[in-house]
């Protein structure tokens, strides 16, 4: 099955007991140019997805008689090329973890107040759809060519990659353009499960917000303030849309809601952050710095320097304040950060004379990902140490 050519030829099946959300979703969505069809329960979703074959669903987790999780697992080994989102009320995230392990393409919480960002959720799973159907194909043609190799997938799967496939779904599509901007990116993922995390997405017409954030440790919490990371941008989007707030546009307001969201979780985890947001009107950038190190760096006409700034991780003090820089930026630029996982991989005896060859070696690089870790000598078919993170922005 192909992924269909307009948004007109897709179905959505519609999984949720509540009838105003349903009725709701399904309104919008026709009205976006899906066809949709409806379900109650999780049985009679079930039963739904032999008799409309929907191309995508959307199926709430909290459902009487069959819950999401359940729906999820009989949708994910019998119908396995159907791109899945689920819904999670506050309060449960460890279903939301749940459901990403067993093949959720992408999660969104309720209540959802701007419709819009579930379309774009949609958008994006169909998206990955062609992928997703190719690399389920490999690793079939894997399991079938070795038994042994097939039980070794499946206990990899469990233990290491599901953090990974948590982190790696939140992903934004590399690369997106808006207007002469150019925005890319590339993880390669260390053996442990990390939380390296890069996210840039477009605010009203005339500015895109990116950053890239680091979680400290290894392990599944740390993947999973990575979800805490998207769903915090996802919020502050929809309040600028509802004309609520304009926070997102605020690089220090936008660290200290990150500070009070890891602080609440308890979980003792803090992030080192770099934000930005680029006036694409006016060709100027507004950031902030949360302890990101390396900085990004800034090239234009052959020459390259370290953007400035410091401050706080965010998820180690209550109180916290960031500063913002503004800088007017040239005619044609570049901007290349990494996360501190490359400093490992350079072979440079000090913390200093990494960042200066860094800076040197930047400017001579091509503006694909694949140059750039040819260039510093990242494999990314090897498993590092620590996730090494490059997020590369581009005026053309």
């Amino acid at each position: 099955m192909e992924i269909p050519s307009s948004t007109a030829l897709v179905k959505v099946l519609i999984i949720d007991d509540d009838e105003n959300v349903r009725h709701s979703i399904a309104s919008y969505l026709r009205d976006s140019g899906y066809q949709t069809c409806e379900a109650v329960d999780g049985e009679e979703g079930l039963a739904a997805m032999a008799i409309e074959k929907p191309e995508l669903v959307l199926c709430d987790l909290r459902m009487p008689k069959l819950d999401g999780i359940n729906v999820l697992k009989v949708i994910a080994d019998a119908y396995s090329h159907v791109p899945i989102i689920v819904i999670s009320g506050a309060g449960v995230m460890s279903d939301v973890v749940e459901a990403l392990r067993l093949g959720a393409s992408d999660y969104l919480i309720k209540p959802i107040l701007d419709l819009e960002v579930l379309v774009h959720a949609i958008e994006r799973s169909l998206e990955r759809f062609s992928l997703r159907r190719e690399n389920l194909k490999y690793r079939q043609q894997l399991e079938q060519a070795n038994s042994e190799l097939k039980s070794n997938l499946a206990v990899l799967e469990q233990d290491h990659q599901a953090g990974l496939q948590v982190q790696m779904k939140m992903l934004p599509v590399s690369p997106m353009q808006k207007s002469a901007y150019i925005f890319h990116h590339q993880i390669v993922p260390s053996v442990y499960l990390s939380g390296d995390f890069v996210e840039y997405v477009t605010v009203g017409p005339d500015h895109v917000v990116f950053f890239m954030a680091d979680v400290s440790g290894h392990g599944a919490s740390s993947a999973f303030v990575t979800v805490l990371m998207k769903n915090l941008t996802a919020r502050m989007r929809s309040d600028y849309n509802r004309q609520k707030d304009d926070d997102i546009l605020h690089p220090a307001e936008f660290l200290v809601h990150a500070n009070d969201e890891l602080l609440g979780t308890g979980i003792g985890k803090h992030a080192t952050i770099f934000y930005a947001v680029l006036d694409t009107q006016n060709n100027r950038l507004t950031y902030s710095v949360a302890g990101a190190l390396p900085v990004p760096i800034l090239i234009a006409n052959g020459e390259a320097r370290y953007l400035e700034g410091q401050g706080a991780p965010v998820g180690l003090f209550e109180e916290t304040n960031y500063q913002e820089i503004v800088v007017d930026l040239p005619d044609k630029f570049r901007i290349m950060m990494f996360s501190d996982g490359i400093l490992e991989v350079l072979e440079q005896e000090s913390l200093a004379k990494k960042e200066a060859f860094l800076l040197s070696e930047a400017p001579k690089m091509k503006a694909d990902i694949e140059s750039v870790f040819n260039g510093f000598n990242v494999d990314e078919n090897k498993q590092y140490p620590d996730d090494i993170a490059l997020l590369i922005v581009d005026k053309i």
